[in-house]
């Protein structure tokens, strides 16, 4: 049998539409994919990203449209449609099986039998086979759920290297990823591409893009807006087509002057805070009206020290104040009452409950308040509901389910449960992690009014110039131990990095104090 193959792209979606509910979530979008080529897929949360992908992998039905691999029309019914045809997903969150091995979960719902029983032994040598491509060398009979994040990405790739997958589809691939870790990504994509491979890569991550991709699709409500070669777009030009808007107008300044400090106590003091294993003398002031900030690289403990504050982690040693009020706070239930909210970075395992609705889920922190005799006021809590939709322009019906919104508008809901709770302190970690451009400077703006009205903000962020526009001042974290506070004068991406990088700690007596004082080498 002759091998005939496609001169064209492997992949071509031409006047793909998808409606949900009457609400049209893809309107005439297109996508094509070369051979050997990793594409760029961008937009804003809800111009219709997600869908485009279910519909390729066979999770949604299109409604209109058509979608060609290697020239021959397709309609996958399921993901083991799409895989069968060389079409495999890797998403954000690892879709595989934690406490299965790594073998098992490479060749999950196809173990290899022998006489009827499982042949482990074919199967560990497939899994080395395939994690050896990937230049990856580890224990293939361990839980997965064993290593670090990254190894089960790879994992995940393995999984569909073994598949022999054509067009490998990248879901925020690196949205969990630390900087080495993604170095060793992109080389592993390269050589596949190399291989014979085609990517469709989604990141909000702009200088990723341009490191890794070729071309790019752009996205904008539900329709194509631009496929082109990165070369010929720079980031303004690219984030203007995002949002429809002249580049211009897209690029916004720094932070120039400090809000003033609405009360002279701060309204959270944490004091050598200490919490096994990451987190080891940490120290910090939030004040009414204000934006404090907490930078370091990843693993100094910066998530560790705003669960600790929530009650989320025991808290070892150390001193937490809030509203002058000595005492840790146990669990999240004496924090809350303590008028302390917490939104984790995690927003799809520790944030949302994916098939309640927006209402039950925007409320599930005020249930105790609405609820007498075990009864929910239900009038009350539409209301709430209703008016935090219009606050906080929250895309969605109160009665949908909140997995069928975008990362943007999920966010937003999980921040108006916390707003209702109308607490003193909000702890941000992350917010804008995974959301797009637009949705993040909709969050930071929300935070800005926040702290002009009064409220105490701390934000935990991995993006230095998100950190610098935000915040009054930001505590640098390096290894659990505080090492500066750096105010806004002196406030820089440049001041940032320095101070992470030289890992100068302030003296034991000053470390002490809530308010770090400000020792770094930029400061020399």
């Amino acid at each position: 049998m002759t091998d005939v193959t496609h001169e064209g792209p492997l992949l071509e979606m031409r006047g793909v539409t998808k409606s949900f509910r009457g609400a049209r979530a893809l309107d005439d979008a297109t996508m094509t994919v070369g051979r050997n080529q990793i594409r760029a897929l961008i937009g804003q949360n809800g111009a219709g990203k997600s869908t485009l992908i279910k519909i390729l992998t066979g999770v949604y039905r299109r409604d209109g449209g058509e979608v060609r691999l290697d020239g021959n029309a397709v309609d996958f019914r399921s993901t083991a449609d799409a895989q069968k045809a060389g079409v495999v997903t890797i998403y954000q969150e690892v879709n595989l099986v934690p406490k299965l091995s790594v073998a098992e979960n490479i060749f999950l719902g196809r173990f290899p039998r022998r006489r009827g029983f499982v042949d482990w032994a074919t199967m560990r040598s497939g899994a080395r086979d395939a994690l050896a491509k990937l230049s990856l060398d580890i224990d293939v009979t361990r839980p997965l759920g064993s290593y670090r994040v990254a190894t089960q990405q790879m994992t995940a790739i393995a999984r569909a290297v073994s598949l022999e997958a054509r067009l490998l589809v990248l879901d925020e691939p690196t949205s969990s990823l630390a900087e080495r870790e993604v170095e060793t990504l992109f080389g592993v994509m390269r050589s596949l591409r190399d291989s014979g491979v085609s990517m469709v890569f989604v990141s909000h991550r702009m200088d990723e893009l341009y490191e890794i991709c070729e071309d790019v699709t752009v996205l904008r409500d539900g329709r194509t807006v631009a496929e082109e070669s990165l070369a010929t777009l720079n980031q303004y030009e690219l984030v203007s087509k995002m949002l429809g808007r002249a580049a211009e107008q897209v690029a916004s300044g720094a932070r120039t002057s400090a809000r003033p400090k609405q009360q002279a106590e701060p309204v959270l003091a944490v004091s050598g805070a200490a919490s096994a294993p990451r987190l080891r003398d940490a120290s910090l002031a939030v004040y009414a009206g204000q934006v404090q900030g907490v930078a370091g690289l990843l693993g100094s403990g910066r998530s560790e020290l705003l669960r600790s504050v929530f009650g989320a982690d025991p808290l070892d040693a150390g001193e937490i104040k809030v509203n002058g009020r000595t005492g840790s706070l146990r669990t999240p239930g004496e924090a809350i009452a303590a008028r302390v909210a917490f939104l984790t970075e995690d927003r799809r395992a520790e944030g949302i409950v994916p098939h309640l609705s927006v209402r039950d889920n925007l409320t599930l922190a005020l249930l105790p308040k609405l609820t007498k005799r075990g009864i929910v006021d239900r009038k009350r809590q539409r209301q709430i509901v209703t008016d935090y939709i219009a606050r906080l322009g929250i895309k969605a019906q109160a009665d949908q389910p909140i997995v069928e919104l975008s990362g943007g508008n999920q966010q937003k809901v999980l921040l108006a449960r916390w707003l209702a709770t109308e607490p003193a302190v909000l702890l941000l970690d992350e917010p804008t992690r995974g959301i797009d451009v637009s949705a993040k400077a909709e969050i930071l703006a929300l935070v800005d009014k926040l702290a002009a009205d009064g409220m105490g903000v701390l934000l935990v962020s991995s993006e230095l110039e998100e950190v610098v526009s935000a915040c009054d001042d930001v505590t640098v974290l390096r290894d659990g131990v505080s090492v500066a506070r750096v105010s806004l004068d002196r406030l820089s991406e440049e001041s940032l990095m320095a101070v992470m990088a030289s890992g100068e700690a302030v003296p034991p007596s000053e470390a002490s104090s809530p308010d770090v004082p400000q020792k770094d080498k930029a400061d020399d």
